[in-house]
């Protein structure tokens, strides 16, 4: 690499598909804060629980790459929205498995419906071909 030549932020990969990134979730973002009220995090915790069923909150932090702290407030908020129940482990009661209550289900069917058509727009920007090596690449550097 030529030390002459400044360095460019915008040519670096890492910055530019966090913008990519952020410019995309910030666009469904919106949609369930509007109908729900909920922040990301609650978002991602509510879909993990709508996708895989009960889990623990350490279960989530591992699967959705998620700080605990963030999991905790994110599972409290639903909590007071009634969208999830919590249930202490008879095994251990230290933890505690999460479930999404029947309000829960309903909004988590809700945006994943959304979800899917947020895709399709998004996805509509590309040709089919884009699409098919956009998709490559991301699953080829999500394996990094």
């Amino acid at each position: 690499m030529d030390e002459d030549v400044p360095f460019d932020l915008g040519a670096f990969l890492p910055y530019t598909l966090n913008q990519a990134a952020e410019a995309t979730s910030r666009g469904f973002a919106g949609l369930y804060k509007a109908r729900y009220g909920m922040l990301r995090t609650e978002w991602r915790v509510l879909f993990h629980l709508g996708r895989y069923g009960d889990m623990t909150a350490s279960q989530i932090c591992d699967r959705a790459s998620l700080h605990k702290t963030k999991v905790s407030r994110a599972v409290r908020a639903l909590e007071l929205k009634r969208f999830l129940a919590r249930t202490t482990q008879q095994n251990d009661r230290r933890h505690a498995t999460l479930a999404l209550t029947r309000l829960g289900a309903r909004v988590y069917a809700d945006l994943a419906a959304a979800a899917r058509e947020y895709d399709n727009d998004l996805a509509a920007e590309f040709t089919v071909q884009e699409r098919a090596v956009l998709d490559m690449c991301l699953r080829k550097l999500a394996k990094l």
